[in-house]
């Protein structure tokens, strides 16, 4: 019992220290450094993301178990993140505005990516004996691929470069479907989920909110080479896309409150 104690006031000590600096970092950015354009809420949402790959990796290193987390979208997310970085790390058709597109996004993007890939590590080689393997059977490979045909065809121009382009539209159109995996596996596991990934839920579901704000104010400006009869189809994509992300994360959410509370029902 003691120990139990021990490891929640560990567990709740680094939940504070993880609020504490992502929320500093996001306030100074917003007020200091992009001087609070509104552009910068992209960075944001790119910061509170790299925060809920930190909570859901800090869930691992305390626990010491992988048991409830599903390595195919860990590794979506780590396909939606590495085709964003490659789009904005050479190109600045799809950066903030702001000064804040200068590194510091793509420098939280390149956090989340690394955090991924430690969790993937965990979850793929070294905590594998706890990795449940048989419930988290949603086929990934078909979605990274579906992702990448459809970007080719919807891409924008607004990088002037086909395959930068078709990149980031992959993230975009990635991005919407890492969630399916980790709810085919909620779904078909036995056993309550760590109480941490209620905090990755929800700060998940606040950086896809404001990357949202952001995209429905931008995406008539992302524009495209005209084949479908309009030149901002690549902007109805993307929102279409960030739609279905919040739509699948509020339905992971539902289903998650309703299994801690007891209230799912199994086939």
């Amino acid at each position: 019992m003691t120990a139990t104690v021990a490891g929640d006031k560990k567990s709740q000590s680094r939940l504070l220290l993880l609020y504490a600096a992502h929320i500093s970092v996001a306030g100074y950015v917003y007020h200091v450094i992009a001087g609070k354009a509104f552009s910068s809420v992209l960075t944001l949402s790119s910061i509170f993301k790299c925060l809920a790959f930190s909570l859901l990796g800090t869930q691992i290193s305390i626990s010491g178990s992988v048991d409830g987390i599903s390595a195919k979208s860990l590794f979506l997310d780590v396909f939606a993140l590495g085709t964003r970085l490659i789009a904005t790390v050479r190109e600045d058709g799809y950066l903030p505005s702001d000064k804040s597109g200068d590194w510091i996004y793509q420098a939280f993007d390149g956090m989340s990516l690394a955090m991924v890939l430690w969790m993937l590590y965990r979850v793929c080689i070294d905590q594998r004996t706890t990795y449940e393997a048989d419930e988290d059977a949603f086929p990934a490979m078909p979605l990274a691929l579906g992702s990448l045909m459809l970007a080719a065809v919807f891409r924008g121009n607004l990088d002037q470069s086909p395959f930068y382009d078709t990149m980031w539209m992959c993230s975009v159109i990635a991005s919407a479907i890492t969630i399916l995996p980790q709810m085919w596996m909620m779904t078909h596991r036995r056993g309550n989920s760590a109480a941490l990934t209620s905090h990755f839920v929800a700060t998940m579901v606040l950086a896809h909110v404001l990357s949202g704000a952001y995209i429905w104010h931008a995406y008539p400006a992302i524009e495209a080479d005209k084949r479908f009869g309009s030149v901002i189809y690549a902007g109805y994509v993307v929102i279409i896309s960030h739609t279905v992300h919040l739509l699948l994360l509020g339905d992971f959410a539902l289903y998650f409150i309703k299994k801690k509370l007891g209230l799912e029902s199994r086939p």
